[in-house]
């Protein structure tokens, strides 16, 4: 009597000789029956010579969740809509890549003609309650670039309508965010409005202050990272410094990006993109 062939998961192939299965059923999926359907698929990945295995999990079957990692599944990565597992099936070391590492935001600097920079005053976090008049902050969202990122978190904050100027530096710190790795982008905005209106749920306060008084700030001067940006800020206006342009471009796989590169450099390549146009 033939036995009964028991179903394998579907899968699609990716590029380094592993496959990526996601449980899409929009039922609940009995666990008993899927370990049995694992352990089947496992055993014909293993047959195939099959590497890494990822297994996406939709929040809708977070109860299989338990039966995975009985089948010598681990957690890689988790989002608010799935859970990803990863199962390294050869007998040598696995080479799955890491989670994302970094947390990437924004200090922005915004200053008028009058050099007066814009500058608030936090309601929580570290500097809540502190009356430090500091450079509006906050983090990129997905899929968002870092100079949009920097207009958008102004606007929010102030109400202050800007547009992208300069990439002027930026710091990398560890250990930071759910122990994460940060990435902080200090940015030049030029305001297109002066009329303040601050988000009452995160801002006290909010004003155009001139710089050298907020580089004066006693916890500004005795912070070196806070000193040494305002310090570039100031060289900045001077016309001692020259940060980042962004220009749009596009990466080998046709996605729409910017690439970042210093403001002399950025106008004769323009010039040059044009000429040939």
């Amino acid at each position: 009597m033939e036995a009964e062939r028991v179903e394998l998961l579907s899968v699609v192939e990716d590029h380094y000789g592993g496959v990526v299965v996601s449980v899409e059923n929009q039922e609940p999926v009995d666990s008993e029956l899927f370990s049995s359907v694992l352990e089947a698929s496992i055993y014909n990945w293993r047959q195939q010579g099959r590497k890494g295995v990822w297994l996406k999990l939709p929040i809708l079957h977070s109860n299989l969740v338990h039966t995975a990692v009985k089948a010598g599944f681990r957690y890689h990565h988790a989002e608010p809509d799935y859970l990803m597992l990863v199962r390294w099936i050869p007998e040598t070391p696995d080479t799955f890549p890491a989670n994302a590492s970094h947390r990437v935001g924004v200090a922005v600097f915004v200053v008028n003609d009058k050099k007066e920079m814009l500058v608030v005053q936090e309601k929580s976090g570290i500097f809540g309650g502190t009356a430090l008049w500091k450079m509006p902050t906050g983090v990129v969202n997905e899929g968002e670039d870092i100079c949009d990122g920097a207009i958008r978190e102004v606007k929010e904050e102030t109400g202050i309508e800007t547009k992208f100027v300069e990439l002027l530096a930026f710091r990398q710190s560890h250990n930071s965010f759910f122990e994460k790795s940060d990435l902080m982008f200090v940015c030049m905005l030029e305001p297109l409005s002066s009329d303040i209106q601050i988000q009452a749920s995160e801002i006290e306060a909010a004003q155009w202050m001139p710089v050298e008084d907020y580089a004066a700030q006693p916890f500004v001067q005795e912070h070196e990272q806070f000193d040494f940006v305002a310090k570039i800020c100031s060289s900045k206006l001077d016309g001692n410094y020259t940060g980042f342009s962004n220009v749009r471009t596009c990466t080998s796989s046709g996605k729409k990006t910017y690439l970042y590169l210093s403001n002399r450099d950025a106008s004769l390549l323009l010039a040059s993109k044009q000429d040939q146009a």
